[in-house]
């Protein structure tokens, strides 16, 4: 496979390239939360336990930058800002899906506490 090179950045296949735009602790749980809803910032942080507003910003700049994602901003006091995904994204969710069973079957297989797994179901 012929290695290339995007933003500066050399990847060596198609994998590595899909995983560095949707990969990462945060990526996933904003994509998966936004397939069905549009949320607000804040009620996104609320929503995703332990990430802090720092990477949450940053997650969000990034995923609208590549298209995962739409930030709308309404003239408001306090400013309203609303994330929804986009057909991009939506895209992914598929892909995410496949990965979230693959990922139950493994905690399966070694040996997870199925009250855990049922939760997340």
């Amino acid at each position: 496979m012929p290695e290339f090179i995007y933003k500066k950045k050399l990847y060596y296949n198609p994998v590595e390239f899909a995983m560095d735009r949707i990969g990462g602790t945060w990526k996933i749980p904003i994509l998966w939360r936004l397939k069905n809803k549009t949320f607000r910032y804040g009620e996104l942080k609320n929503d995703i336990p332990h990430i802090t507003h720092k990477m949450l910003s940053s997650q969000l700049k990034v995923l609208e930058e590549e298209g995962f994602i739409n930030r709308v901003v309404y003239a408001a006091v306090p400013p309203k800002v609303e994330y929804s995904i986009t057909e991009r994204g939506l895209a992914a969710i598929s892909v995410i899906e496949v990965i979230r069973n693959y990922g139950i079957h493994l905690m399966q297989e070694f040996g997870i506490d199925e009250t855990i797994i049922r939760n997340i179901q």
